[in-house]
């Protein structure tokens, strides 16, 4: 982690009580902490990592790059030789915060472009983390005002929404150069550190020797982590941010780069998948129907050929746009929003939730299920159908999604179909299903 000014800082007394309320981790099941360069994790978390080693909390350390270009004008060290040393640093110094084995997770991404791969930073976040409700997600602060660590801050939210992890953001970058002011109106809380959690954390630090002294006595070689830097890291208190939410706006910017991103008109697995979906519907005539996640509206249009009405909801204006171009003369309503939140009036005889249930962090599947409850006619029925390959990017799967409509009040399972691709399934009360004449 580059700090090039080294005589552009505030003075460690300008945050000296400035801690905001404070916390723990000891209730969390695990914690993963994501560094966009190698001492990041020890400057902004030692404390932090120190305290789950002690508590028994599993921690994983994420390191987005090597930090190779901590020294671009160095006589002695190439970036090659930056990157080695400093995954060696960052060994030695995850050991001495508790953290161990396959616990420390190199990405290798270049050292001041994290911001150029931030959909691949989003998705490696949320497989390391998973399902999140019992997990503490902690990052770069994103106004940290460093490239990099912004990157790895905006990242992380985007994750922490998709997951549901309880996110902290640690700023290194603001401590060093800016005044507490430019925290605005966000939330500082910290973290109090004990004797041994306080040691265990400076012994981190100095582990990343190539930034806490010199390389050589040569001109470009110069220590970047000097000791009014490192002020500012010392002490009792750890500081974090809470901040607000932020914008996950990948799947509008997909339909926004691509008129059909999931090839619907072309493709053979939708033109099969849509003709399975459709052969599955209880009846021939469908009432009113709600479709959970529409995109481009090719099943919508398909749908509206055979309902009295098709209200479809999708968070994608530029897919929506589409779909109204779509479905323009027929019985459909467009609604734009997320789901659960956005959500019709009234009762429908059929909903339909078809390839969305995965792109939703899990308490929101759990919550849309509970809209999709308490929206079924009577005689309602809901017909589900996923993608079996992994999402990337997302925590839940086709299996997972399924699973979380197994339980009352929605109906129970009337057909199913699967295979390697996908899965289908219908739920309706026995009295909605048709019998054949023979």
């Amino acid at each position: 982690m580059p700090f090039h000014h080294a005589d552009a800082g505030t003075g460690p007394e300008r945050w000296q009580g400035v801690v905001g309320t404070p916390i723990d981790v000891r209730d969390a099941t695990r914690v993963v902490v994501v560094a966009a360069h190698p001492d990041d994790e020890s400057l902004g978390a030692g404390g932090l990592l120190a305290r789950c080693a002690e508590a028994g909390v599993p921690a994983t350390v994420l390191l987005l790059t090597d930090g190779e270009g901590s020294h671009p004008a160095s006589p002695t060290h190439s970036r090659e030789a930056m990157a080695q040393r400093r995954r060696r640093e960052a060994v030695v110094a995850a050991a001495a915060l508790g953290v161990g084995g396959d616990r420390l997770v190199h990405l290798g991404l270049p050292d001041g472009g994290v911001a150029d791969v931030e959909d691949d930073v989003v998705a490696a976040i949320v497989e390391v983390v998973g399902d999140g409700r019992d997990a503490v997600l902690v990052a770069p602060y994103r106004g940290d005002g460093h490239p990099d660590h912004e990157a790895a801050g905006r990242a992380a939210a985007i994750a922490a929404q998709r997951t549901d992890a309880r996110l902290l953001e640690y700023p290194i970058w603001l401590l060093h150069a800016a005044e507490p002011a430019a925290l605005g109106d966000v939330r500082l809380v910290h973290l109090a550190l004990d004797d041994a959690e306080q040691a265990a954390k400076a012994h981190a630090i100095e582990a990343h020797a190539s930034q806490v002294h010199p390389l050589s006595q040569q001109p470009g070689d110069e220590v970047l982590l000097g000791e009014h830097v490192l002020a500012r890291f010392r002490g009792e208190h750890e500081r974090y941010v809470v901040a607000g939410g932020i914008v996950d706006d990948r799947l509008d910017r997909l339909h926004a780069q691509q008129a059909e991103p999931w090839g619907a008109d072309a493709r053979w697995y939708e033109r099969r998948k849509r003709a399975l979906v459709l052969a599955t519907l209880p009846t021939e005539r469908l009432g009113r129907v709600l479709e959970v996640g529409c995109s481009t509206g090719v099943m919508t249009a398909a749908l509206a050929e055979r309902a009295d009405e098709v209200v479809a909801i999708d968070a994608s204006g530029a897919a929506l746009a589409r779909a109204g171009e779509r479905t323009a003369g027929l019985p459909v309503r467009l609604l734009h929003g997320p789901v659960p939140e956005t959500w019709p009036d009234g009762t429908f005889d059929l909903v339909v939730v078809s390839e969305v249930g995965y792109f939703l962090a899990p308490s929101a599947l759990e919550a849309l299920v509970d809209r999709v409850a308490a929206t079924l006619a009577p005689v309602g029925a809901v017909l589900l159908c996923h993608w079996r390959h992994a999402v990337r990017g997302w925590p839940l799967d086709a299996d997972a999604v399924h699973a979380a409509f197994d339980r009352a009040p929605i109906p129970p399972r009337a057909a199913s179909y699967a295979d390697g691709d996908v899965r289908i399934e219908l739920r309706a009360p026995r009295s909605a299903m048709p019998r054949a004449d023979r």
